[in-house]
């Protein structure tokens, strides 16, 4: 099986819209949590048990055993152990590889390899499920509400004119009734960097306890003099091991072999930690800083008030000061959204009616404004929307 073929397996679950009929319903750090780092673990997981990559995982060697692929199999399904304190010897004079020599110390076992591939799946998972939460619970709102106003053309002046003014008065009949919308997109944010803080201790946790100091051993390793360093990725993830094999002699006493085993698939283990020491890194850090992003968006409304100029830049200056004024954490999320998913001018027309209409306050003599399931016959695929939103 080529890799080609493998990696379209995941292929359906790594999509990229860049058509106008996907709406945009979260941000840049929302997204590198179930677009990139979702697919970062989803891939490694098919990497890691490419036999093509690396041959066979495992392979122990014995003078004694005449069926060598039991003994392969038995040492991939149990453990294998490598002898910590001859860690840092000289290769080829005091050991003969690092981490093997007198068994009469204590052991390091190690049977993570044989999980990899599966916890690295079930952390893909992980990082995508805030994403479908936040899915469900929005369930198709901006993509409904924003058909036809959508991208850089939103079509005809007519019927774009048209859409416009059912859109604000939409707004305007659901003013301050969109707190709870709110509450769940900063809710998932929260599970976001909640979940790569989970992450990381649970890789941590599952190699043992090293892989907090991962990144920085090998770091440190890098500055070292050549001569004197041992290699943290050979510790950690050991490419020569060794393996206890009991099995009856012909007497019916119990006779026991040690085996030299190549753990080949750490080759590719020790890369992809690696990689994830850092990445995990980063994604935690953004995630922080969006969530303090997000509570001064709660708590200032000087925050709210420079984020809409940003986005209404043909209004008038009073304009962004109504709005502020007059709406909640959960009307400017929903604006602020809108934003994402308009052009400019749209936006600014859009931002223009709905200022004019909060001043004169002529919301009063207009038919109510539908809801948001009202809005079906408007927009008929509304029932699908929920699940197509944006995967």
């Amino acid at each position: 099986m080529t890799i080609l073929g493998m990696m379209s397996a995941v292929a359906g679950l790594i999509k990229v819209h860049y058509s106008i009929d996907k709406a945009s319903i979260d941000n840049m750090v929302f997204r590198t949590h179930y677009r990139l780092t979702s697919a970062i673990l989803f891939v490694s997981s098919i990497i890691v048990t490419a036999n093509n990559l690396i041959g066979y995982p495992i392979q122990c060697i014995h003078d004694r055993v005449n069926h060598p692929h039991v003994i392969n199999t038995f040492c991939w399904i149990t453990y294998t152990f490598t002898l910590p304190h001859e860690q840092g010897k000289k290769v080829g004079t005091e050991v003969a590889f690092p981490g093997l020599g007198n068994e009469n110390q204590d052991k390091t076992y190690h049977s993570y390899y044989q999980w990899v591939p599966f916890v690295l799946f079930f952390q893909g998972i992980m990082f995508y499920l805030p994403h479908w939460i936040w899915k469900n619970w929005e369930q198709g709102k901006i993509r409904m509400i924003t058909d036809g106003l959508r991208g850089s053309l939103p079509g005809p002046r007519e019927e774009r004119e048209a859409r416009q003014n059912r859109l604000v008065q939409y707004i305007m009949e659901s003013m301050h009734l969109h707190n709870t919308y709110a509450f769940g997109y900063f809710l998932c944010e929260i599970l976001n960097f909640v979940n790569v803080i989970v992450n990381i201790i649970m890789t941590d946790k599952f190699l043992g306890g090293a892989f907090l100091s991962y990144g920085t051993d090998v770091i440190s390793f890098s500055n070292m003099d050549q001569e004197n360093r041992t290699d943290p990725m050979v510790r950690i993830f050991p490419r020569m091991t060794k393996c206890t094999f009991t099995k009856y002699g012909p007497s019916g006493s119990i006779q026991k072999h040690d085996a030299l085993c190549v753990l080949a698939l750490n080759i590719l283990n020790e890369k992809i930690y690696i990689f994830l020491w850092f990445w995990f890194i980063i994604v935690a850090v953004l995630s922080g800083l969006a969530i303090c992003y997000s509570a001064a968006v709660v708590l200032l409304p000087n925050t709210r008030e420079t984020i809409l100029r940003r986005r209404f830049r043909f209004g008038a200056i009073n304009s962004v000061d109504t709005i502020i004024r007059r709406t909640q954490v959960g009307d400017f999320l929903l604006l602020h959204f809108l934003g994402q998913n308009m052009n400019l001018l749209v936006f600014g027309e859009i931002l223009d009616e709905l200022v004019r209409r909060l001043n004169f306050g002529s919301s009063s003599n207009l038919p109510s404004a539908p809801s948001t399931l009202e809005m079906t016959p408007m927009y008929p695929e509304i029932e699908k929307y929920g699940k197509e939103t944006e995967t």
